[in-house]
Formats: C-alpha cells, sequence, structure tokens
C-alpha cells in the first residue's frame, strides 16, 4: 500500500466546509460567564487610578478585576521564551509582563479591567462605566526614532531603549572584504509591520472542577503543552498535573496563535476565582491590539563583490521593533532565526550581522509566518537585484555565478547553519523556464505600446525549518527543547489512533499524517485517526510553527510504527513458530521470509490485547507505543519565485500578471496539499508586498489601522493563478527526506515582487520601493514632478 506522494483529498474538509469544525468559540460550558477586557486607548500613560464601582453593580455582572487583584494573587507575569545577550555578553532585558497593567499602561490596546458577567453583552455594558484616570504622557511607535537622544522611555531601565544589541560573524573579516571589493553596493530598506489576521479571531474558556482542583483552558493555540509549561509554570504557578490545555479546531494561526497570551491566564484564574467557567473571544478590532504583530525591520545591508562579480561579503544592521513587551519567541526572530539564514542560496564567505532589539509602545512583535526568514530573504534578495542592476548583469546568471554548487554539500555556512542538501540551479532554471523569462523583453516591448510599465523579478531564499536540534537552541538561551512526540495505539481489530503532539491548524494533519501510518502499517486509511490539541490526551509535544510538523512531528509517527513493526514481529515469530530474524513486513503482513505463512496485523494486534498464545516472558501485553524525535538539525527549503508585473502610470495600479514558484520541499507526502500550502503564502507574501502595513501615529502611538477599513488584505482578485513546480533533494536526517512547506510562500514572493516593480520602473531611475508598494507610492515615483511641486 502507497499513500506517501498521492493527491489524496483533506480528511478535515467536510466537517469545515460544513459547518461542523468545533473552535473554541463554539465551546459552551455549564453556567459559563463572559468576560471583555477593557483596554487602554493610549500608548503610554500612568494608571492613576480604576473607579469600577458603577460597573461591579451593573446588571449580570460577577465581578470586576484589576491589576491590583491580579497582583495580590501572586499571579506572574507572561513570560518570554527564549533569553538573548548583547555582543558584550550582557543578558537582554526583559521586562514585566503583567496579565493586566499594573501602574501604566504602555500599548494601545493594554488590557487594563476585566468585567465578567453572565453574558457578553452585560459585560461589555459595564466596561464603558468604569472610571480609569490616565495620566497620559509622550510615546514613541517607531524604532529608529526610539533611539533617538531624548526619545520617550519604554522602560526606565532601559536607557535608549535597546532591549539587546547583538551580533554574528567576524566584524573585522566583512570590513577587510569590503574594502578590497571592486564594488559594494548598498541599500536601506523597511520590512513592514504586518497583523496576523487569522479568520479565527483568538478566543479562551477558563474552567475549573471544585472536585478534583483541575483547571482547564480551552485556547486558540498552536501549541497547548507549551502553553501549559508556561501558563502553569511562570503565571499562575499551578502543577502541571491540575492544568489541562484544550486546543480544538484552529482556523488559521500563523505564527500568531504560538504564544502565551493574557487573556489565557486571566480566565483560566479568574474561573478558579468564580468557581464558574469564563468564556473570552476576542473581537476583531481587538486583535488587532492584542494579537502579536510581524516583521518591522529598518535595515542597512552592504553587499562587496570582487571584479569577476563573485560575492565576497556581506554586512547587515538592524534595527527590529519588539514593542513595548517581550512576546514568547519574540527575541529569537530578528536573531537566531534571521541572521543565520543571510547566507541563502549563496557562497559569500564573510558575513556579519547586527540587531539592535527596540522596545517601542505598540503591541509585541512575534513570529509570524516565516518568522524572520522572509526579513533575510527580501534584503538579500532586494540587494543582490540591485547589484545586478548597476553591474548591467542579467539578474538571473549573477544568481547563478554565487549559487552554491550542487555538489558542495553538507555545506557549511559562514552563519552557523550547515545546509544538508540543495540545488538551487534546478528550480531556478525551471522557475525562469516556465515564466518565459527568456521571451520577456518581447512582453515589456508590447505593454509599452499599450502605455503599461512592466517588469519582472526573480527572488530564490532558502529557509531553516524545524527549530533544531533541543541542544543548540538550548545553548542559544530557548528555555524549552524542540522535540516532538507521537503515541501509535494499533487497537484490537487493527485500527490505529495516532496520538501527535503537533497541532494542525489548517496544514491538514489528519490527512497527512494518516497516509505515512497507511503507508507504514499497510492499515486502510479510513481505519486511521489521528488525535491532537489535548494536553491530556496526547504526549507532551511542541506543537506547530516554523513548518517542522512533518519533518519533526511525522519523523516521531515513524519512530513510533518502527516499535510497532518490531514488537509485532516478535509476537509473530511466536505465533509462526518461527526465527525473529525471519519474519518480514510489509503491506500489513508479518510473514516468514521464503514462505506463505504470514499474520495480518489486525491479528497480531489481537493477540497482543487477547494474549491466549503470547510470549508472555519477553513481551508486554498491548500494541501500544511512544517515540519521541529531536531533529540533529534543521531542515532547508529552498526555491525560485519568478513574478511578473504591470503597471499603469497614470493611476499607479498593478497587476500581478504570472507568478511562478519552483520549490525543493524534499519528498512531498500529499501533493494538493502542499499546493494549498504555497498557495496561501504566496497570498501573504504578496499581501505585504502590495497591500498590508500597520501604521502607528509616530508621536502619539496610535494604532491607525486598526480595522479592515484601514488595513488592507489581500482579495482573489489582487492574485493571479499561481504556476507551481518542485524538484526534490532529500533531506539526510530525517527518514522521511521531508523538509517543509507551510512558509515557503510567504518568504520569496515580497521580493519577488518587489524586484518586478523595480524592474518596471528602472527607466524613472527607481532603485528602491517600500512595501506596500501601494498604487500611490508607484505613481509618486512615476511623476516625481508632482512630489516636487508639493
Amino acid at each position: 500500500m502507497t499513500e506517501i506522494g498521492t493527491p489524496v483529498r483533506r480528511r478535515e474538509d467536510y466537517r469545515f466546509l460544513t459547518g461542523q469544525g468545533t473552535y473554541t468559540d463554539d465551546i459552551n460550558r455549564p453556567r459559563q460567564l463572559y468576560a471583555y477586557i477593557l483596554r487602554s486607548p493610549h500608548a503610554n500613560a500612568a494608571l492613576r487610578g480604576v473607579d469600577f464601582a458603577a460597573a461591579a453593580k451593573a446588571p449580570g455582572v460577577v465581578a470586576v478585576y484589576t491589576g491590583k487583584d491580579i497582583e495580590a494573587d501572586g499571579v506572574g507575569g507572561l513570560p518570554c521564551g527564549w533569553l538573548v545577550h548583547s555582543k558584550d555578553g550582557s543578558p537582554m532585558y526583559e521586562p514585566p509582563h503583567p496579565v493586566l497593567a499594573q501602574g501604566r499602561v504602555r500599548h494601545v490596546g493594554d488590557p487594563v479591567a476585566v468585567v465578567i458577567a453572565d453574558s457578553l453583552a452585560q459585560a461589555r455594558d459595564a466596561a464603558e462605566l468604569i472610571q480609569v484616570d490616565y495620566a497620559v504622557e509622550p510615546a514613541i511607535a517607531n524604532a529608529a526614532g526610539a533611539l533617538r537622544a531624548g526619545a520617550p522611555q519604554v522602560w526606565p531601565e532601559v536607557p535608549g531603549n535597546i532591549c539587546y544589541d547583538w551580533h554574528l560573524g567576524d566584524p573585522a573579516a566583512v570590513e577587510q572584504a569590503l574594502a578590497k571589493a571592486a564594488r559594494v553596493v548598498k541599500l536601506d530598506l523597511t520590512n513592514n509591520r504586518l497583523v496576523p489576521n487569522a479568520m479565527e479571531p483568538r478566543a479562551a474558556i477558563g474552567d475549573f472542577d471544585r472536585a478534583t482542583g483541575e483547571h482547564t483552558l480551552y485556547t486558540t493555540s498552536q501549541n497547548p503543552h507549551v502553553i501549559r509549561l508556561l501558563m502553569g509554570a511562570f503565571v499562575l504557578h499551578l502543577p502541571e498535573a491540575k492544568l489541562r490545555v484544550v486546543a480544538p479546531d484552529v482556523g488559521g494561526g500563523f505564527g500568531s496563535k504560538i504564544y502565551h497570551y493574557a487573556e489565557e491566564a486571566i480566565v483560566t484564574w479568574a474561573a478558579a476565582k468564580l468557581k464558574r467557567p469564563v468564556k473570552w473571544t476576542a473581537e476583531r478590532v481587538e486583535s488587532f491590539m492584542s494579537d502579536a504583530h510581524g516583521r518591522d525591520h529598518a535595515t542597512h545591508v552592504e553587499l562587496g563583490l570582487d571584479v569577476d562579480n563573485k560575492f565576497v561579503a556581506l554586512k547587515v544592521s538592524t534595527i527590529a521593533n519588539m514593542g513595548a513587551y517581550l512576546s514568547t519567541f519574540a527575541t529569537c526572530i530578528p536573531t537566531y532565526l534571521y541572521a543565520t539564514l543571510l547566507a541563502g542560496t549563496y557562497t559569500t564567505p564573510v558575513i556579519y550581522a547586527e540587531t539592535k532589539a527596540v522596545f517601542t509602545h505598540t503591541v509585541p512583535v512575534d513570529a509570524y509566518r516565516g518568522a524572520g526568514r522572509p526579513e533575510a530573504t527580501f534584503l538579500l534578495e532586494r540587494i543582490v537585484d540591485l547589484a545586478a542592476d548597476e553591474l548591467g548583469l542579467d539578474p538571473a546568471e549573477l544568481r547563478r555565478k554565487n549559487f552554491i554548487p550542487t555538489d558542495a554539500f553538507p555545506y557549511q555556512t559562514p552563519v552557523a547553519l550547515q545546509y544538508d542538501s540543495g540545488d538551487y540551479f534546478s528550480t531556478l532554471e525551471l522557475a525562469t523556464k516556465a515564466a518565459d523569462y527568456a521571451g520577456f523583453e518581447a512582453r515589456r516591448a508590447d505593454a509599452a505600446r499599450s502605455g503599461k510599465l512592466r517588469g519582472i523579478g526573480i527572488a530564490t531564499y532558502i529557509e531553516a525549518c524545524g527549530i533544531a536540534p533541543s541542544a543548540v537552541v538550548g545553548s542559544l538561551g530557548a528555555r524549552a527543547g524542540l522535540f516532538e512526540a507521537a503515541t501509535v495505539r494499533v487497537h484490537p481489530t487493527g485500527s490505529v489512533t495516532v496520538l501527535t503532539g503537533s497541532h494542525s491548524h489548517g496544514q491538514g494533519h489528519e490527512t497527512t499524517f494518516a497516509q505515512l501510518v497507511a503507508d507504514g502499517l499497510g492499515v486502510p486509511i479510513e481505519q486511521i485517526d489521528i488525535v491532537h490539541g489535548d494536553s491530556a490526551k496526547i504526549p507532551y509535544g511542541m506543537g506547530t510553527y516554523g513548518s517542522r510538523s512533518l519533518a519533526v512531528g511525522g519523523t516521531a509517527i515513524i519512530k513510533a510504527m518502527d516499535k510497532i513493526v518490531a514488537k509485532g514481529k516478535k509476537i509473530a515469530a511466536h505465533l509462526l513458530e518461527a526465527a525473529e530474524a525471519d519474519i518480514e513486513f510489509k503491506d500489513g503482513q508479518f510473514s516468514v521470509a521464503g514462505t506463505d505463512r504470514s499474520k495480518t496485523l489486525g491479528e497480531i494486534a489481537l493477540t497482543a490485547y487477547v494474549p491466549h498464545n503470547f510470549p508472555h516472558d519477553e513481551l508486554e501485553p498491548g500494541l501500544d507505543e511512544t517515540a519521541f524525535y529531536d531533529p540533529k538539525n534543521f531542515t532547508f527549503p529552498s526555491g525560485a519565485y519568478v513574478a511578473e508585473v504591470e503597471i499603469d502610470p497614470d493611476t499607479g495600479t498593478l497587476e500581478i500578471v504570472k507568478f511562478t514558484a519552483s520549490d525543493d520541499f524534499g519528498r512531498i507526502v500529499n501533493p494538493m496539499i502542499v499546493a494549498g500550502q504555497v498557495h496561501g503564502g504566496l497570498a501573504q507574501g504578496i499581501g505585504q508586498a502590495l497591500l498590508e502595513n500597520c501604521v502607528y501615529d509616530h508621536s502619539t502611538g496610535q494604532l491607525l489601522t486598526a480595522s479592515y477599513n484601514d488595513y488592507a488584505m489581500p482579495r482573489a482578485d489582487d492574485l493571479p493563478s499561481f504556476a507551481l513546480s518542485t524538484h526534490a533533494t532529500l533531506c539526510t536526517h530525517n527518514p522521511l527526506g521531508v523538509k517543509g512547506c507551510g512558509e515557503a510562500g510567504a518568504i520569496g514572493a515580497p521580493a519577488a515582487i518587489s524586484n518586478a516593480i523595480v524592474d518596471a520602473l528602472k527607466d524613472y531611475g527607481v532603485r528602491h520601493i517600500e512595501m506596500p508598494a501601494t498604487p500611490e507610492k508607484l505613481w509618486r515615483a512615476v511623476h516625481p514632478q508632482n512630489m516636487a511641486a508639493e
């Protein structure tokens, strides 16, 4: 039975498409109360007083709590999960992050009080009665501005607003190489701040069982065990044995549902205090001002080339906006998941990167689809394109000249990572051929005759997936291991349940993982059940992020199946009166080699659970195995994207005429799911390049894009049909040979689109257009005289 490589339709989609999914907000507990959180309208203000007397007396109100109540009960602050050190060896500053503000608010949306009532409407109405005495002070929202002398200080303990000043690489070697370079190309660029906007807003329900003392949190999370660890150990100080975290169906995450949020702790704490369940669901505007944002880098980059146009050095200086507090994994995004990818697909011998992480009066910033890799790819692919332009070279040829050769793997980069496999020439060749790159100039001329400006852009990318291994990330400051676990349970009749520590929030695990088991154990896919998301049921796991599910979670399943087969062979040898070494397993059958004697997996399982004829001296009953997998290295998907755009110079409107993507994801288990993941990533990458931009007023810290009236999301008519292809080089250190595919589109698309735009506008002297490349920006680039007149 071969299921791997088959485009099996997603088994979970029927319940989603027919409205039968169970999301957190669909859950209602007996005697349930509702929470509404009053949030700060100011970015920086002292809390001189919170008067909630009128609110507490409002109809239906059961309780009103503030930061003083949280503090009195000894509730801790939200922890950051990754410790980073500055250049001088000093640790970063980790500020306190109370779940309800204590003494001061530090961004618009900071939670000030929670009203708990019999209905949501009653809680919302009562919140309007709360009188908060704010002493408003100047705020700073721009990271570069936060570094200027005299800028408002987010934390008095942090002069200059610098959380850490980190670096990677050899600065002296890079300076020396740049000094000797035949040409040095320089660019300043911004990676715009984004709001994740998962389809399902965040929600949380706290419940408490007085009889057992058990706390249960239902939440929209990508990793329930991590939430249990962080909330239990650091915030509510609960033993993990008394804390259950359930993440049911989750409607998208993109990284924003990895983190432990204040609302999860608030409802869990309040439920125990009131001895009744407490439910909170975010409104969309609330999500804009409380979900962790993404990106927000300002970078200066320099690329040195020799006389043969080979890259000799890369220097990168980045200011990263962290927001007012440190989100769970925020500190590793502009460091270990960013600078370590700056080699890209190239043989640049020396690289130096430095990152100043800066506090501002804004929502915390953390991982968003790609998490550091889109930021690295964007600056690298923009500077390479700019170098090609300055040298008068074909951008494709300059890339080929500097690609890592296919026979150079494993390849040690100068920024810590060692790539195990790749073939960047083939993916670029596939993409440029499918895009008819060679025939582009004729299409440019045709567009010009119609009064349009046409451009073509290339971007190659590499990403590190899996977040591994635990020993290495632990040495880099991670406060948790990054293994994965799985239990494979073969029932007496031969059907199979898989309990996985990975979590599905759109990736299709219930299909892909079932394909692995069908292929490995020879069980019909209809007889396989995938269970995830409940810390009381599944083995301890680290959840889903960083395109790790198949490479790490899938490998744990493979290892557990290996144990099943090994035990099955012992039982089969006993039943078939043969040597264990002579037992073979294939397509669900245990056979004696060279004979027609065999037993099915179902027969072996029945024997294991009804052990009348069973090797009791050697084995325990049952056919249920658990395995943990801690990867030896990251996996390294890569690819090449080609975007072709057309701009109307009279209006600045842009059309993506064609978008071609060729990716190396290693072995592909389900091509249809992979295509869907790439489509989604491309949509988000194009959204960043052309539409999305989270904007704050730099002086007041007011969030100016707090709804879909002001924050532009990509729609179907903004996107072309995508031309996709794959070329596989297998990962060498997991048994499946898989690499990960969920983030690729968001990593490569922004640079490809931006390069195409600059190519279309090059006759106007345009070197760079900041994202998002809105029609206004494009029109102004074509009509600079109008800007001068203004």
